[in-house]
């Protein structure tokens, strides 16, 4: 088979591209150039590009490097900034999966002839017994990425591989070092690819948006402090508020943006027993029911039961009631949906849908 392998420069693409060059596929490397900008951590930054080159001449893959900058500034940075903008917090993870990698790269690889790509997420895909596909979690339950891949959908499965998907990041990291990859040792990056840490996030927005100074209160208006942009400040956040301290644990309650006020309260505040989601993914129908759903990329899976909102001519919904009180979710974010279906190799837990918070 052709596969177009995407390195980004980690050990986890790396070891990918190897077993299916192992494997005796035919296979070519190609790194995302997305970001022209300053960068210092993750797949965005110059340093990322030159390992996957190395990790591709060591494998003795030809390399390429597609300029994919004005589609990630298009689909991931302007979003990213227009959600802090109007209040909500985003996820640029999944929105590059979303358009960049499974979407731009795809369409790429199939032009050009591939019959897959392939990355190094950690997650596997499994048949079910109707022959269609689902994204299941990671052999590495502590590495699963399953959630940040809910936007793809059965037939996008069709043309995608996920060959480390069946291993441990232990695993993973031995295989690299057989092969003497450099980036055996190399650590996960975990950061906004497009935000140096020197700098921060709100250097990085107030390039592009007006940040604005804001007042920070308790639940009874008694004002306790400043932020310096309340565009930066996410539901449940504790740290960096610069509280007095001596009192009780406080977590951001609530953030008016209209009215620059931040809202602190005890972690009973940020409870809830519901949760609507918007902008829905469906891997194949819509459906709803009892299932699990988790709220980050490595949060727990707890169990709700899914409505779907159809009523009106505006884009459908889906109402989230929590079998036990749950703590809120910024708007923005993602929550995917995971439900126990027959697959060939039996009962699995897979990614059936998935939506953000309205």
């Amino acid at each position: 088979m052709r596969v177009l392998a995407a390195l980004s420069g980690g050990v986890d693409s790396s070891v990918a591209a190897a077993l299916l060059h192992e494997d005796g596929h035919e296979v070519v490397a190609v790194t995302m150039k997305l970001w022209g900008g300053e960068s210092d951590t993750g797949c965005c930054s110059v340093s990322e590009v030159e390992d996957a080159r190395r990790a591709a001449a060591q494998l003795n893959l030809d390399h390429h490097v597609f300029n994919f900058g004005e589609e990630f500034e298009k689909h991931v940075v302007a979003p990213y900034v227009a959600d802090h903008a109007a209040g909500r917090t985003p996820n640029p993870c999944v929105e590059c999966n979303r358009h960049l990698k499974f979407d731009v790269l795809l369409r790429r690889a199939e032009l050009l002839g591939y019959e897959a790509v392939a990355t190094g997420h950690h997650a596997r895909i499994v048949t079910l017994l109707d022959g269609s596909r689902r994204i299941a979690r990671g052999s590495d339950t502590a590495k699963d990425q399953s959630y940040v891949l809910y936007t793809l959908t059965a037939k996008e499965l069709d043309s995608v591989m996920f060959p480390i998907g069946e291993m441990t990041k232990e695993q993973v990291r031995s295989h690299a070092a057989s092969l003497h990859l450099r980036t055996a040792a190399k650590p996960d990056s975990q950061d906004v690819c497009f935000i140096t840490r020197a700098s921060g996030r709100a250097a990085f927005l107030e390039q592009r948006i007006e940040l604005h100074p804001g007042k920070i209160q308790d639940e009874d208006g008694a004002t306790l402090g400043t932020v310096s942009a309340v565009e930066v400040v996410t539901l449940g956040q504790r740290r960096g508020l610069h509280l007095a301290g001596g009192a009780a644990a406080r977590y951001v309650v609530d953030v008016d943006l209209p009215t620059a006020t931040v809202t602190v309260g005890g972690p009973e505040g940020l409870l809830c027993d519901e949760l609507e989601l918007e902008n829905l993914v469906w891997a194949a129908d819509a459906v709803e029911g009892v299932m699990n759903l988790q709220c980050s990329a490595h949060g727990a899976s707890l169990p709700a039961t899914v409505t779907l909102d159809s009523a009106g001519d505006g884009p459908a919904t889906v109402r989230v009631q929590w079998h036990e009180p749950h703590r809120r979710i910024a708007t923005g974010q993602s929550v995917v949906m995971y439900a126990e279906l027959e697959t060939t190799a039996g009962i699995e837990e897979v990614v059936v849908g998935g939506g953000l918070v309205r």
